[in-house]
């Protein structure tokens, strides 16, 4: 009995030792990508009396892994040695419009393929009623998932992007095209057109 458990157990690392790296695990239908910049850079949600202020980058992942997830099976942010069929950089804002008490969120998904060809844009928007001193966390998470079903539903029509997350190309070298989306533009820290936003 001990020596069919060791032969199991040799069988089981010769298998991994002469299976290729890539035929171990298969390449991700969706890799998503944010711009290190909404980890580190905080932005200010403003009133007259008082501020909060936070970073993007962990309130938007995960939320957009889980959510994307529901629409397109395994997805994945990108990262060193990620192998995937589409790529999706997420782009989130949020405003405060301190006169009407109005949260805004929008969440741009641009789609590009494997190879870093772009494929389409999306843009999700959310508004919601509420005071930046009353739970302001918890506001802005509310907007941000609100802003990504909305993003969703219009991903969710367009068939061509479907096919690609399900059947297109994979790119075992996906991560460094994602590494090259941090040399394109920055996203803004500050945007006047936000002071001037209309909400709905």
């Amino acid at each position: 009995m001990k020596l069919r458990s060791r032969l199991a157990a040799l069988g089981i690392y010769l298998l991994s030792v002469i299976m290729p790296a890539g035929a171990q695990a298969a390449p991700a239908n969706m890799l998503v990508y944010i711009h290190p910049q909404e980890y580190t850079h905080s932005i200010k949600l403003w009133h007259y009396y008082f501020d909060y202020w936070f970073e993007q980058g962990p309130v938007v992942e995960p939320m957009a892994l889980s959510m994307l997830s529901g629409l397109y099976g395994d997805v994945k942010m990108c990262s060193p040695g990620s192998e995937g069929r589409a790529l999706l950089w997420i782009k989130p804002r949020m405003y405060y419009n301190p006169q009407m008490r109005v949260f805004y969120g929008e969440i741009t998904a641009t789609v590009y393929n494997s190879k870093g060809e772009e494929q389409a844009s999306y843009l999700g928007e959310a508004s919601k009623a509420g005071f930046l001193d009353i739970l302001p966390g918890k506001q802005v998470q509310t907007v941000y998932e609100m802003a990504m079903q909305d993003l969703l539903a219009k991903m969710g029509q367009d068939q061509p992007l479907k096919a690609l997350a399900e059947s297109g190309e994979s790119n075992a070298d996906a991560a460094t095209v994602c590494a090259g989306f941090a040399s394109h533009a920055r996203p803004s820290t500050m945007d006047l057109n936000y002071f001037f936003k209309r909400v709905k």
